[in-house]
């Protein structure tokens, strides 16, 4: 699934995407991590994983989207 980020902490590795409907998402340090990313900046297009649904929706993994 594709989303753009939000926020982002740099001292937490936490932060917020927003799926293409507009909706934020909240990621912790082990989605981040999971990634390997160093940094991440608001407005970059991403690619996320999740589990669940609805309310109990939780982003499994963070990365930068390549074509």
């Amino acid at each position: 699934m594709q989303a753009t980020a939000y926020t982002y902490d740099p001292e937490s590795r936490s932060g917020q995407v927003l799926l293409d409907d507009g909706t934020p998402v909240p990621f912790d340090a082990p989605a981040f991590d999971a990634g390997g990313l160093r940094l991440l900046r608001p407005g970059q297009r991403v690619r996320i994983e999740t589990e669940g649904e609805g309310n109990g929706l939780r982003i499994t993994l963070v990365t930068l989207q390549t074509l």
